[in-house]
């Protein structure tokens, strides 16, 4: 299991989330945290992970700005 802090990217954090989802292994599981702003970010997140093939397995709010998922890599 991997965590990733993606909060210093702000709204641009899609792109490098994927890449390192990419970069694991199959089945790995990796925890994410980014901030959420107007929630758009949440929804757009869980959309991303979904297109990609992968599984979005637990998305929670962390504390008052940042959110939280944990995404399995699905097989390609």
């Amino acid at each position: 299991m991997q965590r990733h802090d993606l909060r210093h990217l702000k709204n641009d954090f899609y792109g490098r989330m994927l890449e390192l989802v990419e970069s694991s292994a199959t089945d790995e599981v990796s925890i994410f945290i980014f901030e959420i702003g107007n929630f758009t970010p949440v929804q757009k997140s869980a959309d991303a992970i979904k297109e990609a093939g992968h599984t979005l397995m637990n998305s929670l709010k962390f504390n008052e700005v940042d959110w939280t998922i944990v995404v399995k890599k699905g097989e390609h």
